[in-house]
C-alpha cells in the first residue's frame, strides 16, 4: 500500500471508527502511520504499554501461548493486531553481525513486556536465508500443493512476525528493527537490523477479533452485510478452538541442530466472500466449513458460540468423511482435516489472521509445526483431493475449497531463541 501522509491520515480518521483506523494504519505502516497511531493513543489517554525484561521470555521462540488471554470457554485469545516484516540481507554476515541482531531482538523484548499488551514475536528463515549464507537448508522450499494453485513464492531471507493488542506497538516494533525509532517505548533500542538486513516484500497485515472483520470490511468493500456483526474472522464463524490446536510442545523440534525451533507456514488466501454469503445459507455453510452433521444438528450457533472448546469433528465424523460425501453431496472443512491428526492430536497449531491487504478480504494462513512435511500432509487432507467424484466435485461440495484462493506461499525455520540471530553463519 502507498505511504500515506500524516495529514491525509488525520482526514481519514474522521471518516472511520476507531479501530478502523487504528487498521488502517497498521495496513499502511511507516513513520507517518504510527506517529498518527501514537496521536490517537494519547489523545485518548490509552494506558501505558509495560517495559520488559529478556530473562522472562522462554526459551522457544514460538512460545506465545502462557501469556494469551481466554476467552469464556477457556480458547486462547490471539493478539488482535499482527504485521510480517519480511527481510533481505545486504551484507555477508560474521559473528559480529550475529551480536548486532541478537543484541536488536532483545532490545525489543526489553522495551515491551512479554504478553498481548506488550510484544510476541518470531523470527523465521527462509531456505532462500541458508542458500545465501551456503548452508544446507533445514526446511524445503515452498511448492505448489494442489493442481489448482499457481501461488508466488517468498524468495526473501527472513521474516520478523509481530504481534500485539496494542496497534502502535507492532508499528513502533517494526520501524525500531529497521532503525527509524531509537527509543521503543522509551527504552534505547542499542543495536538495529540496519545495514544487516533492508525491508523485503510483501510486508503482510492483519487483525483478529471479534467485530473486527465486519468492521474493516465497511472500510475497504467486498464484505457482504451477511458477515455476522461480532464474527472475529471473515468466514464468519471462530476459528483456534483448544481441541483443535496442536500444542507447543507438539511443533517443537525434538532433536538436531535446531531442537527447541519449530517451523512455520505461510498460507496467503484470497476469500471470496461475496459468493460464501450470498451463494449458500447459515445451513450450507455450517456444513461446508464443520460437517453436514453439524448443520442438521445445529451444533455450532450463529458464529460457533455453541461448540465451546472443540469442533466436534475428530472421530466419528472425520471417519465418515467418505460417506458423507456420497450421501450428502458435502463435506466440511474442518472434517477433512481431521483426518491428518495422529493418535486424535492436530499436527498445526494455526496463528492465522484476517486481511485487507491489496484492499480485499483474505486470511494469512499462518501456522507452526514440527516439520514441513506435516502441513502438507494436513493442508492436502484439507484439499480432500482423493474425495473428488466420490460424490462431491474437486471444489463444488468439497468443504471451503470454492471460496479461497491461494496466492503466496512461504516456508521458514524458527530456531530457538538463543540461535535465532543469522543461524548457520
Amino acid at each position: 500500500m502507498e505511504a500515506v501522509s500524516r495529514d491525509r491520515m488525520t482526514d481519514k480518521a474522521r471518516e472511520l471508527s476507531r479501530r478502523e483506523y487504528f487498521q488502517m494504519l497498521v495496513a499502511t505502516g511507516g513513520m507517518a502511520a504510527l506517529s498518527a497511531c501514537l496521536d490517537e493513543q494519547e489523545s485518548t489517554e490509552t494506558q501505558a504499554v509495560p517495559q520488559g525484561d529478556p530473562a522472562k521470555r522462554p526459551a522457544r521462540q514460538h512460545a506465545w501461548n502462557a501469556v494469551l488471554g481466554e476467552d469464556e470457554h477457556g480458547n486462547l485469545r490471539p493478539p488482535a493486531h499482527r504485521v510480517l516484516v519480511p527481510l533481505n540481507l545486504v551484507t555477508d554476515p560474521n559473528e559480529d553481525d550475529s551480536a548486532t541482531v541478537e543484541s536488536a531482538f532483545r532490545s525489543l523484548e526489553s522495551a515491551y513486556a512479554y504478553d498481548s499488551e506488550g510484544l510476541l514475536f518470531t523470527v523465521g528463515y527462509t531456505p532462500s536465508y541458508f542458500e545465501t549464507v551456503g548452508a544446507e537448508s533445514p526446511i524445503p522450499a515452498p511448492t505448489a500443493l494442489t493442481s489448482d494453485e499457481d501461488p508466488a513464492f517468498d524468495s526473501f531471507d527472513a521474516m520478523v512476525h509481530l504481534a500485539s493488542n496494542r496497534p502502535d506497538v507492532v508499528l513502533e516494533a517494526e520501524e525500531a528493527l529497521l532503525g527509524a525509532v531509537s527509543a521503543p517505548n522509551d527504552v534505547e533500542m542499542e543495536a538495529t537490523l540496519d545495514g544487516i538486513f533492508q525491508r523485503g516484500e510483501p510486508r503482510r497485515t492483519g487483525f483478529v477479533g471479534p467485530g473486527l472483520p465486519k468492521s474493516k470490511g465497511k472500510a475497504v468493500g467486498g464484505v457482504p452485510d451477511e458477515l455476522p456483526e461480532d464474527a472475529p474472522f471473515f468466514m464468519g464463524f471462530k476459528s483456534g478452538f483448544a481441541e483443535s490446536q496442536a500444542s507447543e510442545d507438539r511443533v517443537t523440534v525434538a532433536s538436531g541442530p535446531y531442537e527447541g525451533g519449530t517451523t512455520t507456514h505461510v498460507e496467503s488466501l484470497t476469500v471470496q466472500l461475496k459468493t460464501w454469503f450470498e451463494q449458500d445459507n447459515h445451513f450450507q455453510r455450517v456444513a461446508k466449513l464443520f460437517s453436514p452433521e453439524h448443520a442438521s444438528d445445529e451444533l455450532v450457533g450463529n458464529i460457533g458460540e455453541k461448540l465451546g472448546t472443540s469442533t466436534g469433528v475428530a472421530g466419528d465424523i472425520a471417519q465418515q468423511t467418505s460417506t458423507d460425501a456420497r450421501n450428502e453431496g458435502v463435506i466440511g472443512h474442518a472434517q477433512k482435516a481431521a483426518r491428518a491428526r495422529e493418535d486424535g492430536e492436530p499436527l498445526l497449531l494455526r496463528r492465522d489472521f484476517n486481511t485487507v491487504d491489496g484492499d480485499r478480504p483474505g486470511v494469512h494462513f499462518l501456522s507452526h509445526q514440527q516439520t514441513i512435511a506435516d502441513f502438507v500432509r494436513t493442508r492436502k487432507a484439507m484439499a480432500g483431493g482423493a474425495l473428488a467424484g466420490n460424490g462431491v466435485g474437486q471444489n463444488h461440495g468439497n468443504g471451503i475449497l470454492q471460496y479461497i484462493f491461494v496466492r503466496r506461499r512461504g516456508n521458514f525455520l524458527v530456531p530457538p531463541r538463543d540461535m535465532r540471530a543469522l543461524p548457520a553463519i
